[in-house]
């Protein structure tokens, strides 16, 4: 069984804590993604790094709330964390 399989197993015979862990933990990633983001200042690639930051936690936490398929939210919930800690990393190191 692999990784994905395994840890999507777990949330979805766990939904309303995990959905619910979900929304804190992804809202308070992006929220540090967006930090980092606009520590480097408010120019048009910055906005843009921003506006996808948002755009993927509000996609994960409306998916929760429209109460979409399990799968669905949990690969919201992956794109939008492995976003924030690609934006953090590309803001903290590279920029």
């Amino acid at each position: 069984m692999t990784l994905y399989q395994s840890t999507f197993d777990i949330f979805n015979r766990n939904y309303m804590g995990s959905a619910a862990m979900a929304v804190i933990g992804q809202s308070c990633l992006g929220g540090a993604a967006a930090m980092y983001v606009l520590s480097n200042g408010t120019s048009i690639p910055q906005m843009i790094q921003l506006a996808i930051i948002v755009l993927a936690c509000v996609f994960a936490n409306t998916s929760i709330l429209a109460q979409m398929k399990h799968k669905v939210i949990f690969n919201f919930i992956i794109l939008s964390a492995l976003l924030s800690i690609f934006f953090i990393v590309l803001n903290s190191f590279i920029l």
